[in-house]
């Protein structure tokens, strides 16, 4: 989810349009029963269809937001990740720890939600344009994070390494290599490996 030369001008809207008023409550509507819906019937049941009878929305509103479940899904992780507050950098702390609350928050997000977190991981990875558009910007978002945090200490290759490398731990996370509480020491040490100094 490495953002690295996107221009915040070349990434439109998740929604890809302005929404009114009511179309935007529609899309929330949308996304909060893709939510429950996931939950109740797990991610290889789940139907943009199924999503729309629980919202109380027709199928063919729901299609005109959301071509797929996988760009529902994508939705959702954007909406959780761009709403959280973001951890203030503490500049007295070095560029490693600075980067380590950044790249955590990022992992986190749905780490107390299981079905949700599987299914992000499965969903993120769809060849879509939809949901290579939500890519994007979740990528633009980090980066912007991560470059905020560390500031002129850090050079571009050094983020851009530590964006591939989050990504690369929460696939691991994804298929059940590495479990979510093993993030935090396996972050740190990352950031102490590519940025130097402590991290802690």
């Amino acid at each position: 989810m490495s953002s690295t030369g996107v221009q915040v001008s070349e990434v439109e809207p998740a929604t890809r349009r302005h929404l009114s008023v009511r179309q935007a409550q529609t899309v929330a509507n949308l996304v909060e029963a893709a939510v429950a819906e996931l939950a109740a019937t797990g991610y290889s049941a789940l139907t943009v269809r199924n999503v729309a009878k629980r919202a109380g929305v027709a199928p063919a509103t729901a299609y005109t937001y959301f071509a797929s479940k996988e760009h529902l899904i994508a939705e959702v992780y954007w909406r959780r990740y761009s709403a959280a507050e973001a951890t203030v950098p503490d500049r007295r702390r070095s560029p490693a720890h600075r980067a380590v609350a950044v790249l955590l928050d990022f992992a986190l997000v749905v780490a107390d939600e299981t079905d949700l977190a599987a299914a992000v991981t499965v969903a993120m990875l769809a060849d879509d344009a939809e949901v290579r558009e939500l890519r994007t910007r979740i990528g633009l978002e980090l980066h912007q994070r991560l470059v905020a945090a560390v500031g002129d200490d850090v050079g571009t290759s050094a983020v851009t390494v530590l964006e591939l490398a989050i990504s690369g731990a929460l696939l691991q996370v994804g298929t059940g290599h590495l479990a979510y509480d093993d993030l935090p020491d396996l972050l740190t040490d990352v950031c102490a490996q590519v940025l130097g100094g402590a991290s802690r």
